[in-house]
């Protein structure tokens, strides 16, 4: 049996670390998957307090092509492997505070319907902001202060079932000498 993997179109990270690395996601699924087609993508980049948008990168399988001088060398295709393109991610390398901006991804699809071909462009954007260090994350932080409320609280537990333990074992002791001590008199 053959097994066919999903497409869920989630949106890209939005803060990039100076210096490091960054993967500028664009996925758009198609709807009917036995349908066969073809995509290019093209990524525009605009920066921080401009108007115009410039065209910066663009993939028609096999071949990738990064076309403004600014992303020379820093930019790599990150996603479909074959002519049928749903995920048009790009990454960036040593990132810069120049970096931050709106970018653009644009897939150009061909479906390969049985009466004619339809074309469907689908446009994403993404605003990124490039900062010196990253921000944790909140689902981070909260992850982080519920594992040591958990560890208090267990502890909190453990300390009263030993009290707990610790009462029983004393009582059924003095109970029991107790006893000793009646058949000791009786006898």
């Amino acid at each position: 049996s053959q097994c066919h993997g999903g497409c869920a179109e989630v949106d890209s990270m939005t803060e990039a670390v100076a210096g490091g690395g960054f993967l500028l996601g664009c996925i758009s699924c198609k709807r009917r998957e036995e349908v066969s087609a073809q995509a290019t993508v093209d990524w525009h980049f605009k920066p921080l307090g401009e108007e115009e948008f410039r065209h910066i990168f663009h993939y028609h399988h096999p071949n990738a092509g990064i076309l403004h001088e600014d992303f020379s060398e820093r930019l790599e295709w990150h996603g479909t492997q074959n002519s049928d393109i749903q995920t048009g991610a790009i990454y960036i390398h040593n990132v810069t505070f120049n970096d931050t901006g709106t970018y653009r991804c644009t897939i150009h699809r061909t479906l390969f319907l049985s009466q004619y071909d339809e074309h469907v462009t689908v446009e994403k954007e993404v605003e990124l902001t490039v900062v010196d260090v990253a921000n944790p994350e909140l689902t981070a932080v909260i992850s982080e202060i519920m594992m040591y409320v958990l560890i208090v609280v267990l502890q909190l537990w453990l300390i009263m079932v030993l009290v707990y333990c610790y009462k029983k074992i004393s009582e059924e002791h003095e109970t029991r000498e107790a006893r000793k001590a009646l058949k000791a008199q009786a006898e």
